[in-house]
């Protein structure tokens, strides 16, 4: 079973995690710094904001949100320069203001979320009434940008492939942990148990996987090449293509042992409540039930082959094994619901036989 295999989650080395508040005290002090060097105020504070708002354990996510950040800040200038210009200051400009800064944050809108930044720079620059602060506040924001998009990536830069094998381990233990699980219940013929939160987190997590390590291989470039782990580098990809491909399978899986499990189980339990020798009383056809407790081995089989292809070893033989049973599980229950049951694991199988050898091109 999965159990021998699986190691604890491993836990992020000191240096790591210092890295993101390493970078997020240089990207807040530099800007200030300069400000104060080019004059704009004694106390630049909307220069250090930036790092504090917009970066994030994906630094080279940073853009997208500085990008907001600043036209949010632009048209917040532009809306009180506007409104102090034209009205003087009082109760009708105060509400002018709030209601053009509103339409302005759900105009801005992105993925939703209203942009923020609009209101509190005109609520700001409205309760300042500073010659100059407008332009000053345009500058320091504009210089906080400025570094956390370009020095933040170069300060301390993730390491993708390094990233990507954690997750990928902590995907494979969790995964372990519940064929385990399923397996156990599967031969006992109970139901898998109470549905999580999220379904659907635990499938998509191979994919979140690929996706990010692409994304941030992609935006590298400039920087120095980041080496793959030791014995990562040529088996990375395709264990994660594999993940991704049977995540579906094992959802569907999960799904249909519970469904199966939990028909029978509630079946059992209504024959069981009959009264002794009423007639009518029927228990839950054996084949049915059978199927399902028959299936302990043939789960416990496949995962062990698919938890040593994520690993990276040969699972030939395990794989081998897990047929066989298939097989069998075939001949002892030949129906079509059965098959149905079957076939999760049977595109598992063939997700393993074509990474042990993918066809050409």
């Amino acid at each position: 079973m999965l159990g021998s295999t699986s190691v604890p989650a491993r836990r992020r080395p000191f240096g790591e995690r210092l890295a993101p508040a390493a970078r997020l005290l240089v990207c807040a002090t530099v800007p200030w710094f300069v400000c104060v060097w080019l004059g704009t105020s004694t106390a630049p504070v909307p220069a250090a904001l930036p790092a504090v708002l917009i970066l994030r354990d994906d630094v080279f996510a940073a853009p997208r949100p500085a990008l907001e950040r600043l036209v949010g800040v632009v048209v917040g200038v532009v809306l009180s320069v506007l409104v102090l210009h034209w009205l003087p200051p009082g109760s009708l400009s105060f509400l002018v203001l709030v209601v053009c800064a509103c339409a302005g944050m759900f105009l801005l809108r992105h993925d939703g979320s209203p942009n923020q930044q609009v209101l509190v720079t005109a609520l700001v620059i409205y309760a300042t009434p500073v010659p100059g602060y407008p332009l000053a506040r345009l500058e320091e924001t504009a210089v906080g940008i400025a570094v956390v998009v370009l020095l933040g990536p170069l300060l301390w830069p993730p390491d993708p492939y390094r990233e990507a094998v954690s997750g990928l381990e902590e995907y494979r233990n969790g995964l372990g942990a519940l064929l385990e699980r399923i397996a156990a219940r599967a031969a006992a013929g109970r139901p898998t148990g109470p549905a999580p939160a999220d379904p659907f987190a635990r499938w998509r997590r191979p994919y979140e996987l690929s996706a990010a390590l692409d994304r941030k291989t992609g935006r590298l470039l400039l920087l120095p090449p980041r080496q793959a782990p030791a014995g990562a580098a040529d088996t990375l990809r395709p264990r994660l293509r594999l993940a991704a491909r049977t995540a579906p399978a094992l959802l569907f899986l999960t799904r249909e042992l519970e469904i199966r499990s939990s028909a029978a189980d509630g079946g059992r339990q209504v024959a069981g409540g009959e009264r002794a020798g009423a007639s009518g009383s029927q228990a839950v056809p054996g084949g049915a039930d059978g199927a399902v407790r028959a299936m302990a081995p043939l789960v416990g089989a496949t995962a062990s082959a698919l938890d040593a292809a994520l690993r990276g070893e040969d699972c030939t033989d395990r794989l081998r094994l897990a047929r066989e049973l298939e097989l069998r599980h075939r001949a002892a229950h030949p129906g079509r619901r059965d098959a149905v049951l079957r076939a999760g694991l049977h595109l598992i199988h063939e997700a393993l036989a074509e990474h042990l050898d993918p066809a050409p091109g």
